[in-house]
């Protein structure tokens, strides 16, 4: 019996071309299922593939999808999948900082600890101060 990641891989959009960019696009949808997975590796995917594009490309798109699957994974207990949409976050905050900063503020309550660190690590000091009160 094959690994189920190893059949699956080719199906992950993570990119680092403008082609993976244009996969993303087209997948975003998927992004939502695996959100919802039982699977932690694809809900971890489902926050970290969005990583590259928030970066290269049409930010405005991504962004959107950034909080809605942030939104998702929100009290998910797994910690791989709290680092992945943390870092997703922290990524996303060094284009918008302050709509990310505005996110997390509102979420903080709810926010496992390790997502939070990882979201507001580049942040400014007093940033991290009230994120952390």
């Amino acid at each position: 019996r094959k690994n189920f990641l190893s059949i699956n891989i080719v199906k992950l959009p993570v990119c680092t071309t403008e082609d993976g960019i244009r996969i993303i696009k087209s997948s975003l949808k998927k992004l939502n299922e695996w959100a919802r997975s039982k699977n932690r590796w694809l809900r971890r995917a489902a926050a970290v593939s969005l990583i590259y594009p928030i970066k290269k490309s049409d930010k405005k798109i991504f962004l959107e999808k950034v909080f809605e699957i942030a939104d998702k994974l929100l009290v998910d207990k797994d910690a791989m999948v709290q680092k992945g949409y943390g870092w997703m976050l922290k990524e996303s905050s060094n284009i918008y900082p302050k709509r990310v900063f505005d996110y997390v503020m509102g979420k903080k309550n709810d926010m496992p600890r390790v997502s939070l660190r990882y979201a507001i690590e580049k942040m400014p000091e007093e940033w991290k101060r009230k994120a952390m009160a």
